[in-house]
């Protein structure tokens, strides 16, 4: 009796040596995973466990905010503290806070505070107000506070002047000074007005020459409104305050009861960030007279004055914008302040003459609440739009986050170590999700679900600020090291490329592990939901390790692995057998 000859079915023998991250799709390319966990890319192509963090032993009640200069600073229950130590800085509002670098200054928005890092002595707020009821003295003056002395008050021109003799033309309002060489009246281009007090010092205390202020109360109506103080002076214990502001005063006035208020103010500001020398703000609402959608930037080099309008390149600057929207991020960005809303992106390109320029780019721009995940790795920005991760480069947005899935996701915060962009967001169902891009190759992994409030980088430590805790997410800081960390790594629907039924007999992993690490693997045949284990071990060194798996015939399958402990994975092969299409 003849029997039939059996055919062996054909055997496949699949290697997987590159591991290239996270792909949230049910088809994707060999080496990528539908799902991880606590995995990196830093030894790419090997898949590795991340570092283990360390937890920094800083102890905070209310944690609003953190940057890092010299030394990290952060905001605490409303004190600043910079170095471990406590600063003057106390009583702030509660929320979150934007600390803001400018050179060696700290300075805190929304309350409008700065604090200097190389003098703690030097600190207050940005703003200033001074409000004075008692004699006043109006005197005409030059631009230093010097007194004019016999000056002719007519309509018509006095003769036989000598030389530097004044006349203010009465009917014209003109100073006007008396050229002997020429012989002929020149005007005097700027006339000021020198108000003096009978206050013991207060003004020096508060504010600066050339500061941009707010004057009112002041008996001559055209010294009232915006002035720049262009000289002021006095002395602790003296009666001798006063202060010049552009304004003609025709004769001397004593007036023995005026309420004069001065002050100096900074606008509210949605976002803020540092520019070449100057710091530079928007804001989309109302002032309580009027609806307001306009950029900002202070003096050069002065973060107090933000109204000083000298008629020089380093004055303040303001721009009003006509593209809709509230403000979303801004950053400083290849030396442009770069502002952004959802949908336009605004470039400021700063003038060495004042002359500022905004471009506007009609782009995908911040989603609403992701302001924070504006960070630079390279020389490229990333951040988080309405719809998608977004690298921009200076021209138009490109996004980079398909490997993400259609999962929604907001409220993202960003931030960046050496190639690798840090970015933790809320997905739709309310949880926070934590994803890490290594942008010098694209690919993406899926860290963990923590909550990061704020990313800054100190040294070689990648710092998060964690609820009320910090955290260096490289472990390069002192402080308590995270325990063991769980992982996992799941593929997506493997073999549709083969029509006939598979069978998987065995698969074997060439890893290299420490001490105390597990590695369990699972199978999931025809998408049944059911994760079968086929098996568990704690290998050690470097080598191989072959598990055999139960043959079932199935359509399709995926496969998990996870574990403790630290691994390197080196490849994964997987023995196939396939059958018939019945």
């Amino acid at each position: 009796m003849r029997y039939p000859t059996l055919r062996r079915p054909a055997v496949s023998r699949l290697m997987t040596e590159t591991f290239r991250g996270y792909h949230h799709a049910l088809k994707l390319r060999d080496g990528e995973f539908y799902e991880t966990k606590n995995l990196s890319t830093d030894e790419y192509p090997l898949l590795t466990v991340r570092p283990a963090a360390t937890r920094l032993p800083i102890v905070q009640q209310q944690a609003q905010g953190m940057i890092a200069k010299d030394a990290l600073a952060w905001v605490d229950n409303g004190t600043l503290w910079y170095n471990g130590l406590p600063t003057p800085i106390t009583g702030l509002s509660d929320g979150d806070k934007q600390l803001v670098g400018m050179g060696a200054y700290i300075v805190i928005f929304p309350d409008k505070v700065y604090y200097n890092t190389a003098d703690g002595a030097d600190y207050g707020s940005l703003e200033a107000r001074w409000r004075y009821s008692g004699p006043v003295r109006y005197t005409m003056c030059d631009s230093t506070g010097k007194e004019y002395e016999h000056v002719t008050v007519q309509a018509l021109a006095p003769t036989s002047p000598e030389g530097g003799a004044l006349w203010l033309d009465s009917a014209a309002r003109q100073l006007k000074q008396y050229d002997a060489v020429t012989a002929m009246w020149v005007a005097v281009q700027t006339v000021f007005t020198k108000l003096s007090f009978t206050t013991q010092g207060q003004l020096k205390a508060l504010f600066a020459e050339h500061d941009g202020v707010t004057l009112t109360g002041a008996a001559l109506a055209e010294l009232n409104g915006s002035k720049v103080l262009y000289a002021l002076g006095g002395e602790e214990g003296r009666e001798n305050d006063w202060l010049v502001v552009v304004g003609i005063a025709a004769e001397t006035v004593e007036n023995g009861e005026d309420v004069i208020t001065l002050s100096r103010t900074v606008p509210a500001l949605d976002y803020v960030c540092e520019c070449q020398n100057r710091l530079w703000g928007c804001y989309y609402g109302s002032d309580g007279e009027r609806n307001l959608n306009e950029l900002y930037c202070c003096a050069l080099g002065d973060f107090k004055n933000w109204n000083q309008f000298l008629g020089l390149s380093t004055d303040s600057w303001r721009a009003s914008v006509g593209s809709d929207g509230v403000w979303t991020g801004c950053i400083n960005y290849l030396g442009s302040p770069t502002f952004f809303k959802e949908e336009r992106i605004h470039t400021v390109t700063p003038s060495s003459e004042g002359a500022h320029q905004v471009a506007e780019l009609p782009a995908r721009g911040v989603q609403q609440g992701s302001g924070r995940s504006l960070a630079i790795a390279g020389e490229t920005l990333f951040y988080k739009s309405r719809t998608e991760i977004c690298a921009y480069q200076g021209g138009f947005p490109s996004g980079v986050s398909a490997a993400l899935g259609d999962e929604r996701y907001s409220e993202a915060v960003g931030g960046v170590f050496g190639k690798s962009y840090w970015l933790s967001m809320r997905d739709a169902a309310g949880d926070w999700q934590l994803f890490c891009l290594d942008t010098e190759r694209a690919l993406w992994m899926h860290v963990n679900d923590t909550h990061v409030r704020q990313f800054e980088v100190l040294d070689d430590s990648l710092l998060a600020l964690v609820g009320n805790e910090l955290w260096d997410l490289n472990g390069a800081a002192e402080g308590e090291r995270e325990g063991v960390r769980d992982w996992l790594a799941e593929s997506g629907i493997l073999y549709c490329q083969y029509p006939d039924s598979k069978y998987l007999s065995r698969y074997n992993l060439r890893l290299r592990a420490g001490n105390g690490a597990e590695v369990h693997m699972a199978v999931e045949y025809d998408s049944s939901g059911v994760w079968e284990s086929t098996g568990s071990f704690t290998p050690t060194g470097t080598g191989t390790v072959t598990l055999p798996v139960q043959p079932r015939r199935c359509d399709h399958m995926r496969l998990r692995l996870s574990g403790r402990g630290d691994i390197k994975l080196f490849s994964v092969t997987r023995i196939l057998e396939k059958g018939s299409d019945v």
